[in-house]
C-alpha cells in the first residue's frame, strides 16, 4: 500500500499540471526538429552545388581521349618497326626503333587515309586529323656518373666501371659527345617542376632534353645521328617523351609522357600517363553556370566557418569533443585547400598560356599545369568525399541511423582490439610471403604488392599458380593463410559487429517511443495548412494531443485509467485548493524537466544498473527463499521430535 500511495500523488499532479509543460516540452522537440530539418535542406543545397561544380569538371570525352592516344602511342605497331610498340620496350635498340618508327608516325600526321597530303594543316599536325600538336615533342633522358657505386674487392679487377641506380646524388650533369650540340648539354629545370615516380626511381625535371622538328622527315634525321653518336649511354637510366595536344572540338588538352627506364639490373622497364584536363575553363554558357556554382561554393564555406568560429567561441574545449565537429573542421580545410588549387592553377593557365603557344618550334611545357590540375581533381574528390559523410549528421534524427550509429560506437574498442590482432597475423603472413616468393612472383615482388595480393586472396581475386614456385610452402601459405584470416578472423569480426547491434536492438526496444516523428510534423503542417486554406475544419488541439502522446504515453494511460482505491468521488469532483495546484504544477515542471534531461546513454546506463540490480534482487530472494525452506524444515523436525 505504502508503493501506491506514493505514487498517488505524482499521478495527481501529472494530471493537474502535466499539461502545459507537455506543451512546452513538446514544443522544443517540435522547433528542433524543424531546425534540423532546415539544417538538413541547406546542407543538401550546399552538396548540390559542389556536385554540379564537380561533375562539371569531368566528362566521359576524356576517359575517350586518353584511351585514344594509349592505343595510338603505347599499343600500335609500325610495318617498319618488326612489330615493336612501345610496351614492348625490353633494351636501348628497341627503344631507338620506337622512336623512329610508332612514335614518328603517331605525332606527324601529313595525309589522309588514301595518302591524299592534307592541304589545310598550316605546317601544324593534327593527330588523327582533330588533336592539334602544340609546339614539338621533347625527348629527355637522366643519367649517373660512372663509379657511383661499391665493388667488391675480389671483382674490382675484372669490372671498371660502376653506374648505380639513378639518385639526385649520383646525377651526371657533366656534358658529353658532340659538345656543341644543345642536346649533349645539361639544362636544369626550375624547382617548382614536378618530379616523376617511375616503376624503380623518383626522377626529377631537367636533364639532356631533345627537341624535335616539326617535319616528320627532319625528326627521323634527327634521332637516326642521337643514335650513331651515342646519346644514349652506359649510364642512361630514364628517358621522357613529352608531347601535348589540343583538342577545339571537345575544348581539352592532352598531355603525354612515355617513360622508359634503364634500370641497374639491365634491360628496360615502360610507364606512361596521359591526362585530359580542361584548362581553359570558361567558354561555353554552361561553363559560366559552373563558375556561378563555384562563388556559391566559396559562399557556403564562408559562412561554415563563421558558423564553426561561432560555436567554437561558444562551447571552447567542449567543441573538440565530438566526432562531427572535426569531420566540420576537416571538410573546411580542404575545402579552402581546394580554393586555393583552384585560384593557382587558374592564375598559371592565365599567365603561361600566352609564353607557352607564343613559339611554334619549342616544347610547350604543359605538364607543369596538367600536374597542378590533377592535384586539384583529387583534392576536390576528397572534399566530395566527406561532403557526403557529413549527411549522417543531420539524419541521426532516425531511429535506425541512431541504431546503427551506437552498434559502430559501441564495438569500437572491440575492432581496435580485433584490428589489432588481425594486423598482426596480415603482416606476418606478408613478410613471409615477400621472403618466400619475391624474387620469382611480381605479385609478391615488393612488401606493398604482397599487402594488396593477400587482400586479393581474401576476395577470392588471385592465381594460385603463382605460388607453386615453391611447391612445399605455396600451398601450405595459401592454406593456413585463408584458414585463420577468411573462415576465423573475418568470422569473428562479423560476430562482434552481430552481437553489438544485437544488443542496441535490444536497448532500443525497451526504450519508450517518445521522439517526434518526421511524418508527424509533416502531418501537423499538412492538416495546419489545410485548415488555413479552409478546406478543412480546424479540430480542437488536434496537433497538442498528438504531440502529447508522443511526449507522454504513461501519463495519457493514467488520465484514462479508473480512481485507484485512496481516491474517492468527491476527490474527483472537487478541484484541489489554489495552493495544491501551484505546488503541482511546480512539481509536475521538475518532473518533466527531469524526464526530458534524461539523454538515450544516461538511460542505457542506468537500465543496465537496473537489470543489475534485479539479478542481485532475484538472488538475494532466492536464498532467503533457501533459508525458509531450511527453518520450515529444521521446525518440522523439532516438532516430529517433540512428539
Amino acid at each position: 500500500m505504502e508503493p501506491a500511495a506514493a505514487l498517488q500523488p505524482v499521478v495527481a499532479v501529472r494530471r493537474s499540471g502535466g499539461g502545459a509543460t507537455t506543451a512546452r516540452v513538446s514544443y522544443s522537440k517540435e522547433r528542433e526538429l524543424k531546425t534540423t530539418l532546415l539544417e538538413l535542406l541547406i546542407y543538401i543545397t550546399f552538396l548540390v552545388t559542389l556536385s554540379l561544380m564537380t561533375f562539371g569538371m569531368v566528362s566521359t570525352n576524356m576517359y575517350y581521349l586518353n584511351k585514344v592516344m594509349e592505343d595510338l602511342f603505347v599499343e600500335q605497331t609500325s610495318s617498319e618497326s618488326s612489330g615493336i610498340n612501345f610496351r614492348s620496350i625490353k633494351s636501348q635498340a628497341d627503344f631507338w626503333e620506337f622512336a623512329e618508327g610508332p612514335l614518328l608516325d603517331g605525332l606527324y600526321w601529313s595525309t589522309w587515309y588514301d595518302n591524299r597530303t592534307v592541304t589545310d594543316l598550316k605546317n601544324a599536325s593534327y593527330i588523327f586529323y582533330e588533336n592539334l600538336l602544340l609546339g614539338v615533342a621533347q625527348i629527355r633522358q637522366l643519367k649517373v656518373r660512372n663509379n657511383t657505386c661499391s665493388i667488391y674487392p675480389y671483382f674490382q679487377p675484372f669490372l671498371k666501371s660502376c653506374y648505380s641506380r639513378y639518385s639526385y646524388k649520383a646525377e651526371d650533369k657533366s656534358d658529353f659527345g658532340l659538345k656543341d650540340e644543345p642536346e649533349w648539354k645539361y639544362v636544369s629545370a626550375s624547382s617548382f617542376s614536378p618530379w616523376y615516380w617511375g616503376s624503380v626511381g623518383f626522377y626529377r625535371s631537367g636533364g639532356f632534353i631533345v627537341t624535335l622538328p616539326r617535319s616528320k622527315q627532319e625528326s627521323m634525321e634527327k634521332l637516326a645521328s642521337l643514335r650513331k653518336n651515342g646519346w644514349i649511354t652506359h649510364g642512361t637510366r630514364a628517358v621522357f617523351i613529352d608531347f601535348s595536344t589540343f583538342n577545339a572540338n571537345i575544348n581539352l588538352f592532352c598531355i603525354v609522357r612515355l617513360v622508359v627506364e634503364f634500370p641497374a639490373t639491365g634491360g628496360a622497364l615502360t610507364s606512361f600517363q596521359i591526362h585530359s584536363v580542361k584548362l581553359l575553363r570558361y567558354v561555353s554558357y554552361y561553363d559560366y553556370f559552373l563558375a556561378s556554382c563555384e562563388v556559391a561554393f566559396c559562399l557556403f564555406i564562408l559562412t561554415f566557418i563563421i558558423q564553426e568560429a561561432i560555436e567554437i567561441t561558444r562551447l571552447k574545449m567542449e567543441y573538440f569533443r565530438s566526432a562531427w565537429n572535426w569531420l566540420d573542421m576537416l571538410l573546411i580545410a580542404v575545402s579552402i585547400l581546394a580554393i586555393c588549387f583552384n585560384i593557382y592553377r587558374t592564375i598559371e593557365v592565365s599567365l603561361l598560356m600566352e609564353e607557352l603557344l607564343s613559339n611554334a618550334h619549342v616544347y610547350p611545357d604543359f605538364y607543369f599545369l596538367a600536374f597542378w590540375q590533377v592535384i586539384y581533381d583529387n583534392v576536390i574528390a576528397i572534399n566530395v568525399f566527406f561532403a557526403w559523410i557529413k549527411i549522417f549528421k543531420y539524419v541521426s534524427f532516425s531511429k535506425t541511423m541512431t541504431q546503427l550509429s551506437s552498434t559502430l560506437s559501441r564495438c569500437a574498442k572491440d575492432i581496435i582490439g580485433f584490428a589489432i590482432m588481425f594486423f598482426i597475423i596480415f603482416i606476418a603472413y606478408a613478410q613471409f610471403s615477400h621472403l618466400v616468393f619475391g624474387p620469382q612472383v611480381d605479385d609478391f615482388s615488393t612488401f606493398q604488392n604482397c599487402i594488396f595480393s593477400q587482400f586479393r586472396i581474401v576476395l577470392g581475386d588471385f592465381n594460385f599458380e603463382s605460388l607453386e614456385v615453391n611447391s612445399i610452402l605455396g600451398p601450405i601459405y595459401y592454406i593456413s593463410f585463408v584458414f585463420f584470416v577468411f573462415f576465423v578472423l573475418l568470422n569473428m569480426f562479423l560476430a562482434i559487429i552481430n552481437d553489438t547491434y544485437s544488443e542496441v536492438k535490444a536497448d532500443f526496444a525497451v526504450i519508450p517511443n517518445e521522439e517526434l516523428h518526421i511524418a508527424d510534423l509533416f502531418r501537423q503542417s499538412y492538416n495546419k495548412a489545410l485548415v488555413k486554406l479552409k478546406l478543412r475544419k480546424p479540430e480542437t488541439d488536434l496537433g497538442d494531443e498528438n504531440l502529447e502522446s508522443k511526449e507522454f504515453p504513461s501519463t495519457k494511460r493514467k488520465d484514462t485509467s479508473k480512481p485507484s482505491k485512496g481516491g474517492s468521488p468527491h476527490e474527483k469532483r472537487h478541484p484541489k485548493p489554489p495552493k495544491l495546484q501551484k505546488e503541482s504544477l511546480h512539481r509536475s515542471d521538475s518532473v518533466a524537466a527531469s524526464q526530458s534531461s534524461v539523454s538515450p546513454e544516461e538511460f542505457q546506463r542506468l537500465l543496465r544498473q537496473t537489470s543489475e540490480l534485479e539479478k542481485e534482487l532475484n538472488s538475494a530472494n532466492a536464498k532467503l527463499s533457501r533459508i525458509m525452506k531450511s527453518m520450515q524444515q529444521l521446525k518440522n523436525a523439532s516438532g516430529k521430535t517433540t512428539q
